[in-house]
């Protein structure tokens, strides 16, 4: 276990929150700036205690906590996540060159403070993130909760943000609800999502196959899956002609898919479209290719998983187009993106997925956030983020939203890559485009977000 890790309940006092806001009413009122421990400080002026502020930044130590899955369907996808946030605190910590690009005010930390990740598993189950994420609290008055990897971790997370009053970046969530109808005030989300992927992966399918065909969808019963088949579902539709012949709903964590595939070999598909994520989609991928499906249908991934070309198999995702949030080989045309892959490499031994791309850019947004606030008072902060900024990522330059807190983020567009023209044993996609972000995202109302109070 490291350092980052969270070593449960019994290695440390549990506090109430309501004890934590108490302790640390007394600096509330004023404006301090001084020394605590050898390290610089700042509040903000005459403010009341608000969620774990002031009482999670009067140490030498600031709290992250991140309830990411470990185990489960979508646990591959959970421990790449974290390597990102660990890489990011790190960063932070050191003063590194990319952290020092995104957010130039960090300086051996956050105000002064050293950031210490703490993570813990969620398995994908929003009741577990919400206990992991309430531990935390109570352990260690965190300052940012993050997590997620399931959009329903995500709109849990982002419920329970806004009751606590603790910022929430989210993890990976794809779910249009995310930062649509259940947007918070005090959630952020950095990552594409299932209506941008469908905007940039639509055009490229009409441009390669024409109009009017029939596709077969697959969709985890949750609302990353319903949101994002709709989404692509529409604009195949609306722009293309196309018939949806069947969509294949399955339970997540689904071993067995016969029954789904064998309704799909009988609905007259020519496309087979697998909304399906993590260990899932491996599975859906690899029964398909098993029933004969593939490479009779032609596959189509609409919002890929970290990880699905090196467990699913070349064999099967050679010639498939994907949308995504990130692709190593990016470090070619974005010298951020080389500094990031270079670092993970170096310390992971191997080329970051986008899940840990996601989860550094999340991290070294917010590292900008606070220090450019000067203050880790969280209705601060919330506005700095709300400024709309132009900020340096590691996919260049993107932006927030502040109706609806949607980082302006490009998406990009590949297609896997045949064994033999693998350049290396981690070249699995081809880059072909990257379609900018305004352009693929619904009005900030369109979804129905309204964000809530400050307060």
């Amino acid at each position: 276990m490291s350092e980052f890790e969270h070593k449960g309940p019994d290695h440390h006092v549990a506090l109430s929150r309501r004890g934590l806001l108490k302790a640390g009413g007394g600096l509330a009122g004023a404006l301090m700036v001084g020394e605590f421990g050898g390290m610089q400080f700042a509040h903000a002026a005459d403010q009341p205690a608000i969620g774990t502020w002031p009482a999670g930044s009067q140490g030498d130590t600031v709290y992250i906590g991140a309830a990411v899955p470990l185990t489960g369907t979508y646990a591959v996808q959970g421990e790449d996540e974290r390597k990102g946030m660990e890489l990011a605190v790190e960063h932070m910590n050191t003063n590194h060159p990319l952290m020092k690009a995104i957010a130039p005010k960090v300086d051996h930390g956050v105000l002064g403070k050293k950031v210490q990740l703490l993570s813990a598993d969620s398995a994908a189950k929003p009741n577990q993130a919400l206990q992991v994420e309430q531990d935390f609290i109570n352990q260690h008055k965190i300052v940012l909760m993050t997590g997620s990897t399931s959009s329903a971790v995500a709109v849990a997370l982002n419920k329970f943000a806004e009751r606590e009053k603790i910022i929430y970046v989210a993890g990976i969530s794809g779910s249009n609800d995310t930062t649509g109808k259940d947007c918070v005030r005090y959630g952020f989300r950095q990552g594409f999502y299932g209506e941008t992927a469908a905007n940039a992966i639509g055009p490229v399918l009409l441009k390669q196959f024409g109009k009017n065909r029939k596709a077969a969808f697959m969709t985890p019963d949750y609302t990353y899956g319903h949101t994002t088949t709709e989404s692509v579902r529409k604009f195949l539709v609306e722009q293309g002609g196309w018939t949806m012949v069947t969509n294949q709903v399955s339970p997540l964590g689904t071993q067995d898919f016969s029954q789904y595939l064998t309704n799909i070999a009988n609905s007259g598909a020519e496309f087979l479209i697998n909304v399906n994520w993590g260990r899932d989609a491996v599975l859906s991928c690899q029964q398909a290719k098993q029933f004969g499906l593939l490479p009779k249908m032609t596959l189509v991934i609409p919002y890929q998983i970290p990880f699905l070309a090196k467990e699913a198999g070349v064999d099967i995702t050679a010639g498939v187009f994907a949308a995504t949030d990130f692709w190593w080989t990016m470090e070619d045309k974005y010298p951020l993106a080389k500094l990031f892959v270079e670092s993970f490499h170096k310390k992971y031994g191997y080329r970051p997925e986008w899940g840990a791309e996601n989860s550094y850019s999340s991290f070294s947004q917010w590292a900008r956030m606070v220090t450019e606030a000067n203050t880790f008072y969280p209705p601060d902060v919330i506005k700095q983020w709300e400024k709309g900024e132009t900020i340096p990522s590691i996919v260049g330059d993107v932006h927030y939203r502040p109706e609806d807190h949607q980082c302006v983020r490009p998406v990009i567009i590949v297609r896997g890559k045949a064994k033999k023209d693998m350049k290396n044993d981690e070249d699995f996609w081809e880059v072909l485009e990257v379609v900018p972000g305004a352009g693929l995202m619904q009005k900030p109302d369109a979804f129905g977000c309204k964000l809530g109070s400050y307060t």
